[in-house]
């Protein structure tokens, strides 16, 4: 087994995509891939929602352990209800 793995961290937000690139010690969480990243260096004020995290688009909790090649997500909330949009879309013609 190896001693570290490599994963990335990306977070879309409204003006810019942040993604970085980590070496971490196997056994790395979610939670400690994002405190790493300096993410929250880069972007003072942002609020991690812990329900709000993934693994190539799957849903997972700030606990989950990392495998290499991982590209750990932090969503952002919807800013419209998918339903709403669609109505919207719909009604626009």
């Amino acid at each position: 087994m190896a001693d570290r793995i490599t994963v990335e961290v990306v977070y879309a937000g409204p003006d810019r995509q942040f993604t970085y690139r980590l070496s971490l010690p196997a056994g790395s969480t979610v939670m400690q891939a994002i405190e790493a990243s300096g993410l929250q260096q880069d972007m003072p004020g942002l609020l991690i929602d812990p329900s709000r995290l993934g693994i190539f688009s799957r849903k997972v909790a700030p606990d989950h352990g990392l495998d290499e090649g991982d590209r750990v997500e932090i969503y952002r909330p919807l800013t419209l209800d998918p339903k709403e949009a669609r109505r919207r879309r719909a009604h626009e013609g």
